[in-house]
């Protein structure tokens, strides 16, 4: 094991790099996926007719597929129907997708979680259905739901090194680079890039037991 080689300066420096494309790619994918699962989540839990219904069947079919076939499928297929993305695009796209249906259905399950005596009393007081969701049954929820979407967000932020498939530059990529300049790099680099998401993961853990805490 070279340690001293592993950790060059241009080598850190490389790895900081592909770790920024992680960070980059899980925040904007964190970011689209809460607000497209939320909306989902939130018209899944009002049983509108027909749309409901669809959107059951769609966020079902993605829960059930592997997140690195739909990354495949976006990188190498919506090119032949004549959508072409970048890696990197492609990538936040994969897991935009994947993810909205987990968080949609972290979404529902909170919504459902709400006695039904809260939406009544609310439409007894005078709002309507969707005031009555937006100012009493979703703030209820959310408290209740941030613990799982934190913990979904660890998932993702994790999930991101499964770009690799289609070379986007993240993390691992940078390192897989690194070790293949010498075999005594492998064992330092893959202590080194656990770290590195252990830090990230294990903070966001933590966020979620003290925000868990206050529910309580």
């Amino acid at each position: 094991m070279d340690f001293v080689g592993a950790f060059s300066p241009d080598n850190l420096k490389f790895l900081m790099e592909g770790f920024m494309v992680t960070l980059k790619v899980a925040f904007i994918s964190i970011l689209f996926s809460f607000i497209i699962g939320g909306l989902v989540g939130t018209l899944r839990f009002s049983k509108v007719p027909v749309l409901s219904q669809v959107l059951a069947v769609i966020v079902e079919t993605i829960r059930n597929l592997p997140l690195l076939l739909i990354i495949l499928f976006t990188y190498f297929a919506l090119p032949e129907l004549g959508i072409n993305l970048s890696i990197t695009v492609s990538a936040i796209v994969a897991l935009t997708v994947f993810e909205s249906a987990m968080i949609a259905e972290i979404v529902r399950g909170g919504l459902n979680s709400i006695e039904k005596g809260q939406m009544e009393a609310a439409r007894s007081s005078g709002l309507t259905y969707v005031q009555s969701l937006r100012t009493v049954i979703l703030p209820q929820a959310l408290r209740r739901m941030v613990p799982n979407l934190v913990s979904q967000f660890i998932s993702l932020l994790k999930d991101t090194s499964l770009a690799i498939i289609i070379a986007l530059p993240e993390l691992l990529h940078h390192a897989k680079i690194i070790q293949g300049q010498s075999s005594k790099f492998v064992i330092p680099i893959f202590l080194l890039i656990s770290l590195m998401y252990f830090v990230v993961n294990y903070a966001l853990s933590i966020l979620a037991k003290r925000l868990e805490l206050k529910r309580a």
